[in-house]
């Protein structure tokens, strides 16, 4: 039996070296420039660029991928270990290859793109040369599929799309967009359904508008919209009606990375509440000394343990099984679990710090803002409870007498028959 909660001594000497090297490097590069996404800013080739260099050199890019794609394919767990300090940083993610979506749209087009689509796109992308979009949800849709209307037609060699999609992460600096559209209506949703790979430049494709969400230092989601966009049907991603085997590929994967990031952002709020108790007098006494001060401490720190673990157990669970279905109920509890967590700490620390915790000096707001969005992202918080709910009903089976088998009247007489003969 093997029972561990220590990392080992290699890893940990690469984790202090990552700790120090976000803190001190990387950490200051939100305070001078706007979007990690936007890599066409002549500033970010002067500042972040020789920081990813360095990152590499230490072969600490794109840890989520497997060698036979320039990663060291470290595992979920060593992910989660490093994902909790790159969460600490808004550009961390970027400077280590981890940054969503490229993170994700890099793991589908490595599993289901065909050699020209890999060298077209994915090659480029693992390298940050470009960056992508996914594009799902719709505007009359999110969390059910069976109302989405993007729909491509055949036509020849070629597939014609037209639609809406809203939210599409990253479309504003994206080099190609990977879009969810319906292709055959007479199937369900979720076998009727195919991805596209769609360069941004194509026509038809027009940007209504940019949203921010959150607290990101420019709006990076837009509401697209295609109009008769005429594509190769070798820019299918996967084969006709595997949209969703596509998208849970990114999603499963996605869902558990960001929960490890939420974990460091918590823990920044966490520190702050600590620091701030530490440093301020009301009333005659240092904050820390009040017992209402004391119990938000202690609150957070329970409810930030308890997700880490069951965030970690999670990534351990992918690592054994290498299968992100018999882990679905891990990663919707999760999913489940992250919005609150970060919402309830970072509320803590905006309490403690007074006025300033509102401000737009101190992170607290844009914090509890993305506990809402994460709550939203990547299917709402109430469907992923009912998977939880679904998944763990399949290993009970309902009782005869309508009691359960701890009720101590039918307890006591199925112990009374099993036991009779023995007793005499």
């Amino acid at each position: 039996m093997s029972w561990d909660f220590e990392t080992d001594a290699a890893f940990q000497k690469e984790l202090d070296w990552i700790a120090d090297f976000v803190r001190d490097e990387v950490a200051p590069l939100e305070h001078v420039l706007g979007s990690p996404w936007n890599i066409h800013d002549p500033r970010f080739e002067l500042l972040v660029r020789p920081l990813q260099r360095e990152v590499k050199a230490r072969n600490l890019w794109a840890c989520h991928l497997g060698p036979e794609l320039g990663g060291p394919g470290y595992g979920q767990v060593k992910l989660g270990l490093m994902n909790e300090i790159l969460g600490r940083a808004l550009f961390a993610p970027i400077v280590f290859g981890a940054h969503a979506p490229d993170s994700g749209n890099c793991e589908i087009l490595a599993h289901y793109g065909t050699p020209a689509q890999k060298e077209r796109f994915l090659k480029p992308l693992l390298e940050n040369a470009v960056v992508s979009c996914f594009a799902m949800t719709e505007p009359q849709g999110g969390a059910d599929p069976n109302v989405f209307t993007t729909q491509a037609v055949r036509d020849g060699d070629d597939w014609v799309i037209n639609g809406q999609k809203w939210f599409a992460s990253n479309a504003r600096y994206a080099a190609f967009y990977i879009v969810m559209a319906i292709t055959d209506p007479n199937l369900s949703a979720y076998k009727g359904m195919s991805m596209f790979i769609l360069p941004a430049d194509m026509p038809g494709i027009e940007i209504l508008r940019n949203i921010g969400v959150a607290d990101d230092p420019e709006a990076t989601h837009a509401y697209l919209n295609f109009n008769q966009v005429r594509v190769s049907a070798d820019n299918m991603l996967g084969h006709p009606g595997e949209a969703f085997a596509v998208a849970q590929v990114r999603l499963g994967g996605g869902r558990v990375h960001h929960a490890m990031r939420v974990i460091g952002q918590a823990q920044k709020a966490l520190d702050a509440l600590c620091e701030r108790a530490l440093s301020r007098s009301s009333q005659g006494s240092l904050l820390a000394d009040k017992q209402m001060v004391q119990e938000k401490i202690a609150d957070s720190w329970v409810q930030l343990e308890q997700f880490r673990l069951l965030v970690m157990r999670t990534a351990w669970r992918i690592d054994k099984y290498q299968d992100y279905m018999k882990v679905r109920k891990d990663i919707a509890a999760v999913k489940a679990t992250m919005p609150k967590v970060l919402h309830d700490i970072a509320s803590h620390a905006l309490q403690v710090h007074g006025s300033i915790g509102v401000s737009s000096e101190m992170p607290f707001v844009g914090l509890i803002v993305r506990a809402y969005q994460m709550g939203l992202a990547d299917g709402p918080t109430e469907v992923h409870k009912v998977t939880v709910a679904r998944q763990l009903l399949r290993d009970y089976t309902a009782c005869d007498d309508l009691f359960p088998s701890y009720h101590r009247p039918t307890a006591a007489a199925a112990a009374g028959e099993k036991f009779r003969a023995l007793l005499g």
